[in-house]
C-alpha cells in the first residue's frame, strides 16, 4: 500500500520523461507519433490499475485513518517532510483523477487535438497528472503548495498550444489569475506553519487550531481562501474559467472541470476546516453568500447563453454551469456540518463525472459540426440529434439531466446534502442567513433545470431531414468515444443509485476532521 501510493504520485513524472525519449524500434508501430500516444495510454492505464489496487487494499472499516503513509524528512531546516497518505476524503478524488486521465489519454490516441509535437502533449498530460494526484495525496502544507502549483504550467501550454480560437489570451488569463491567487495562498500557509511550528497537515488537524491565535486564523483563512477560491472557482473570482474552457482542447476542458477545480475545494476541506476552525467560522457566512450568489449567477449566465439568437457557445455554457455547481460545494463547506461537508465531497465527485462527460460530448459535437455555437448547432429546425445520431443525442440528454440533479443520478445527492447542511448550519453560525442561502440554492436548481432542458430541446430535437440537408451526414458515437464515455455514464448511475459507496468512505473521515482528530 505504501509503495502503491508513492508509485501513483511519482510514475507520471517518470512517464513524462520517457515520453520525450525516442521510442524503441520494436514499439514504434506505424509512426513515432502513434508510439508516444500509446505510451500515454499505457502509463495512465498502469496508474489507474494501481489506484484501483490501492482502493481494494484500503481498509474500508477505518476510512478516517490515514493509510498507505510515507513520512520521510526532506528539508530539516524548515521541518518539511515528504508525507503521503490517503483517507476516505482523498481516496475517491485520487481514483477519479486516475480514471479521467486514462480516459483522456485513450480519447487522445484516436482524436489528438491539432497542435505541436504529440511527444510534448503526452509529456504535459503526465506532468499534469502527477501534480493533481500529489495534491490529493500529500500531507505537508509546503508539498501541497508545490503540487498545487505544479499543474499550472502544463495546463497553460495545453490551452495555449493545443487550444482553439483566442487560446493565447485565455491561457494568459488562466495563469495570471491562478498564480496571483497562489502567491497569496503561500503567505497563508507560511503563516500557519511558522506560528504552529509544523507544516504537517495531520498534526495541525489534530491540534485543531489551538496553537494559532484568532487573528492568525483569520489572516490565514483570508490568504489561503483567496488562492483556493480562484482555483475552485468562486464567484466573483471565476472570470478566467469560461475563456479557458472555451479555448481549451476537449481533454483540457475535461481535466480542468473534472480534476483541477476539485483541488480548490479539497484545500478548503483538508486545510482550512480542521486547521483554522475559528477563522473559518468567522468567514463561513461570507463564503456561503458568495456560494449562493455564484449558484444563481452561473445559472442565469447559462440561461442567457442558451437563448436563441445570443450566439452562445455550448462549451462556454457548460463552463458557467460549473460556477453554479461548485457553488453548491462551497455552500456545503460553509455550513461546517458533517452533512454539508459530505454533500460537498459527493458533489465534487458527481461534478467531475458528469461535467467531464458533458465536455467530451460537446467536443464531439464541435468536431462534427465544426463549431460549438448553439445557434449554429440548432439551425432553423433544431439539430435533431435524436433522429440523426440517436446514441449521441441520448447520451447528451442523459448527461444534461444528470447535471440538473435528477434523483437516481449522481448530481442529486451532493446538492441535496449541501442544502440540508445550509438548513441546519454549525453552532454559532447564523441560521437565518444560511436559510436564505439555501433558498438561493434551491432557486438555482430550478434555473439549472431550465437552461439544460433548453439545450436538450435545441440540440437534440427538430426535423432530422431538414438539418441533414443543411449540414450533411452526422456520425454517431464511434468505438473510441464509447470506450472513453461509458465509464463516466456508468459511475454516474452507480453513485446515484448507491450513494452509500461514497458516503461510507467520506462520513467517518469528515466526522473526525470536524472534531479535530479526536473521534
Amino acid at each position: 500500500m505504501q509503495f502503491l501510493l508513492a508509485f501513483i504520485v511519482a510514475a507520471p513524472l517518470l512517464g513524462a520523461a520517457a515520453a520525450l525519449l525516442p521510442a524503441p524500434p520494436g514499439l514504434k508501430g506505424r509512426s513515432p507519433e502513434q508510439a508516444v500516444l500509446r505510451h500515454g495510454v499505457t502509463v495512465t492505464g498502469v496508474i489507474l490499475a494501481a489506484a484501483i489496487a490501492l482502493t481494494l487494499g484500503f481498509d474500508h472499516d477505518a476510512p478516517s485513518r490515514f493509510q498507505a503513509t510515507t513520512d520521510i524528512s526532506w528539508i530539516q531546516a524548515l521541518n518539511v517532510r515528504i508525507h503521503l497518505g490517503i483517507d476516505g476524503i482523498s481516496l475517491p478524488l485520487l481514483l477519479m483523477t486516475a480514471l479521467l486521465f486514462f480516459l483522456c489519454a485513450l480519447y487522445s490516441y484516436f482524436k489528438l487535438p491539432e497542435g505541436p509535437s504529440p511527444k510534448a502533449f503526452v509529456a504535459l498530460l503526465l506532468v499534469l497528472e502527477s501534480g493533481t494526484l500529489a495534491t490529493f495525496a500529500v500531507l505537508d502544507l509546503l508539498l501541497f503548495f508545490l503540487a498545487f502549483e505544479m499543474v499550472l504550467i502544463p495546463m497553460y501550454f495545453l490551452i495555449a498550444r493545443w487550444g482553439g480560437a483566442q487560446r493565447q489570451a485565455a491561457a494568459w488569463r488562466f495563469i495570471l489569475y491562478t498564480l496571483l491567487g497562489s502567491v497569496v495562498m503561500l503567505l497563508g500557509l507560511l503563516l500557519i506553519g511558522l506560528n504552529s511550528g509544523t507544516f504537517d497537515m495531520v498534526a495541525l488537524a489534530s491540534d485543531n487550531g489551538r496553537e494559532l491565535t484568532h487573528t492568525t486564523q483569520i489572516l490565514a483563512v483570508l490568504a489561503i481562501g483567496i488562492g483556493l477560491a480562484v482555483k475552485t472557482p468562486m464567484w466573483p473570482l471565476h472570470s478566467w474559467l469560461p475563456d479557458a474552457h472555451t479555448a481549451a482542447p476537449t481533454v483540457g476542458s475535461v481535466l480542468l472541470a473534472g480534476v483541477l477545480l476539485k483541488m480548490g475545494t479539497y484545500g478548503f476541506v483538508r486545510i482550512l476546516l480542521p486547521v483554522t476552525p475559528d477563522g473559518m467560522a468567522t468567514f463561513a457566512p461570507y463564503l456561503g453568500a458568495f456560494a449562493a450568489v455564484g449558484i444563481v449567477y452561473g445559472s442565469l449566465a447559462c440561461l442567457s447563453l442558451a437563448r436563441k439568437g445570443n450566439k452562445g457557445d455550448l462549451k462556454r455554457l457548460i463552463a458557467y454551469s460549473s460556477v453554479g455547481h461548485m457553488g453548491f460545494v462551497l455552500l456545503g463547506i460553509a455550513s461546517m456540518t458533517p452533512t454539508g461537508v459530505n454533500g460537498a465531497l459527493f458533489a465534487n465527485i458527481a461534478h467531475g463525472l458528469i461535467t467531464g462527460l458533458l465536455f467530451f460530448l460537446v467536443g464531439a459535437l464541435k468536431d462534427r459540426y465544426g463549431t460549438a455555437d448553439l445557434d449554429t448547432l440548432a439551425g432553423a429546425t433544431g439539430a435533431a440529434l435524436y433522429g440523426r445520431a440517436p446514441r449521441l443525442g441520448a447520451l447528451l440528454a442523459f448527461a444534461a439531466v444528470a447535471s440538473l440533479g435528477l434523483p437516481g443520478l449522481a448530481g442529486f445527492w451532493g446538492e441535496m446534502l449541501a442544502l440540508f447542511g445550509a438548513f441546519e448550519p454549525a453552532e454559532g453560525l447564523s441560521r437565518p442567513a444560511f436559510l436564505t442561502y439555501m433558498a438561493f440554492g434551491a432557486f438555482g436548481t430550478l434555473l439549472t433545470a431550465a437552461y439544460l432542458l433548453i439545450v436538450v430541446r435545441r440540440v437534440c430535437m427538430g426535423d432530422p431531414k431538414a438539418q441533414s440537408a443543411a449540414t450533411g451526414a452526422l456520425a454517431d458515437i464511434q468505438h473510441y468515444e464509447f470506450a472513453a464515455w461509458t465509464p463516466l455514464a456508468a459511475l454516474t448511475v452507480l453513485a446515484g443509485l448507491w450513494p452509500a459507496v461514497l458516503l461510507g468512505l467520506t462520513d467517518p473521515a469528515v466526522q473526525k476532521l470536524l472534531a479535530g482528530g479526536t473521534s
